[in-house]
């Protein structure tokens, strides 16, 4: 898109500006619209499981700028030959994830398609003032991830057949399960900056929002939650292609230490499938915070830090 025109609108309070996760419009002064679309390939074999990780994946958009869910649109392509029982399990799998959202399906479009993909317009709301951005992590802040990652290796290893089942089960878990927890959390508590991890990695989404609020974040490798059968699988070479596609696109930012293990590295490039997110806030309401995210039902750490804009975006030691 960068080669079209950015429309702009004073009620448009974020738009594609700095690749944040979801479109803001108000629409009184009380009321604002959160808007996004996100739908992909099956990453497992079980239709159900399948739209439920897709649900989960495009409603994490919404949790990220501090909304709630309300709407949602199935977006679904498939072919003739596709059993009518798969596309029913697909769509229920979305259906059961949208409600335990709270939220609500009202329709959708189908594309013929050879190959089938599944996903969701969401549609939130918020409070104009509320609105979390991925652009304003502040000097000082600390950043909390919610989710471990590995998750794009581990699917990895699912296509090739060489995951253990309990990699599966945990794989599974962790891209179905949602950010509503994490969210409630954090706008408790209140946040500077927050983005989900996704396709771009966890080191591609710490970079936009270091260029994006003119800073440097430095993680922490040893502090990161981390799926360890992803560690296994990135050692004996399992890792996805994204992960060299995130890798050659933001390497010249970013400055790791010779020390972390390269099945690491490769993790923390690795793109995530409904990961966690990621947040900058305030280091005296870090424990706050952490308190809150006690009963989450996913692995959480407090990663790194925000630190004066430097040479590199994003340093890990």
């Amino acid at each position: 898109m960068c080669h079209l025109t950015q429309d702009t609108h004073e009620n448009l309070l974020v738009g594609i500006e700095t690749s944040d996760d979801a479109a803001v419009y108000k629409i009184t002064d009380d009321i604002a619209i959160v808007q996004t679309l996100d739908f992909f390939t099956p990453v497992v074999d079980d239709p159900y499981v399948f739209g439920q990780i897709a649900a989960a994946n495009s409603l994490s958009d919404i949790y990220a700028m501090g909304a709630e869910p309300k709407l949602a649109l199935n977006i679904i392509c498939f072919s003739e030959n596709l059993p009518k029982e798969t596309i029913n399990a697909i769509l229920k799998g979305g259906h059961d994830k949208v409600k335990e959202a709270g939220a609500l399906i009202v329709g959708g479009h189908t594309v013929d398609d050879n190959e089938p993909k599944y996903g969701l317009s969401v549609t939130g709301f918020m409070h104009p003032d509320d609105v979390v951005t991925n652009c304003n992590a502040k000097v000082g802040d600390v950043l909390i991830l919610t989710k471990p990652i590995g998750i794009g290796v581990l699917n990895t290893g699912i296509k090739s057949e060489m995951i253990s089942e309990e990699g599966y089960r945990l794989a599974v878990e962790t891209m179905s399960t949602l950010n509503k927890f994490a969210k409630n959390a954090m706008m408790k508590v209140g946040v500077n900056s927050c983005t989900d991890v996704t396709g771009f990695g966890l080191l591609g989404h710490a970079y936009e929002m270091a260029k994006g609020s003119d800073v440097t974040i430095k993680i922490q490798s040893k502090s990161i939650p981390i799926i360890q059968e992803a560690l296994s699988l990135a050692k004996m070479g399992i890792i996805p292609a994204g992960a060299y596609k995130n890798m050659n696109y933001i390497k010249d930012f970013v400055r790791i230490s010779n020390q972390i293990p390269q099945e690491l590295v490769d993790c923390m490039y690795d793109p995530q499938t409904s990961g966690g997110l990621l947040i900058s806030l305030d280091k005296g309401k870090a424990e706050m915070l952490l308190t809150e995210l006690q009963d989450s039902p996913m692995p959480y750490a407090l990663i790194g830090e925000v630190l004066a804009k430097d040479i590199y975006s994003i340093v890990v030691e």
